[in-house]
């Protein structure tokens, strides 16, 4: 199992540049929530042991490096909400949750390590796209633990509005219990109503 380094980031401030920050998203795939994007600039000098992709880590896990990366590094959470997916398509709506993340550093970061195959096209700072990045950089991975943690809460808080998803525990996604929940207590405000699953009870013939 390949495990993130600092090899890019290296790379990066080889080339000149100082501040590199690590993009990451999370949410595309739930039927109900926001989109949530981080962006977070490590110290070299103090980076937390056992940063990895969030998914391959534990809640308990999450939440140790979560406290040494706020610690350490300078981090930016941003989000798009349920309206801007259903507007804009979830590509580009998580685009624009992490064209947000990186407009909220301050200071600003010179270089970006954006995780998937696409830069989003609101980005002007040099950018490198890196495919299963939350793997390979440890910026990137730093980015995945904020984000997946900070959109998990929300929709822990949601799931206290809406009880019956279970949004405490899928997190949105298209778990049975979700899906049974769809059809039996219907489509609420945070449901993405432009994803199949939701529109299809909302638009039954």
């Amino acid at each position: 199992m390949t495990q993130p380094d600092y090899s890019l980031e290296a790379a990066a401030l080889a080339q000149g540049h100082l501040r590199i920050a690590g993009v990451d998203e999370v949410g595309r795939g739930p039927l109900a929530g926001p989109v949530t994007a981080a962006a977070v600039v490590l110290d070299a000098a103090a980076i937390p042991e056992g940063l990895n992709d969030s998914k391959k880590l534990s809640l308990k896990k999450r939440e140790a490096l979560e406290g040494k990366i706020l610690s350490c590094a300078q981090t930016a959470i941003a989000h798009a909400t349920v309206e801007e997916i259903d507007s804009l398509n979830i590509l580009r709506a998580s685009h624009l949750a992490m064209e947000r993340a990186v407009a909220a550093l301050d200071p600003a970061p010179d270089y970006l390590l954006i995780d998937g195959n696409l830069i989003p096209k609101g980005l002007v700072l040099p950018c490198e796209a890196v495919v299963k990045g939350d793997a390979k950089s440890l910026s990137i991975a730093a980015a995945s633990i904020i984000a997946k943690l900070a959109r998990d809460r929300i929709m822990v808080d949601l799931a206290q509005q809406f009880p019956g998803y279970g949004w405490e525990k899928n997190a949105g996604y298209p778990s049975k219990q979700h899906r049974d929940a769809l059809v039996q207590l219907g489509v609420t405000p945070h449901h993405r109503r432009s994803f199949k699953p939701v529109h299809n009870i909302l638009y039954q013939e």
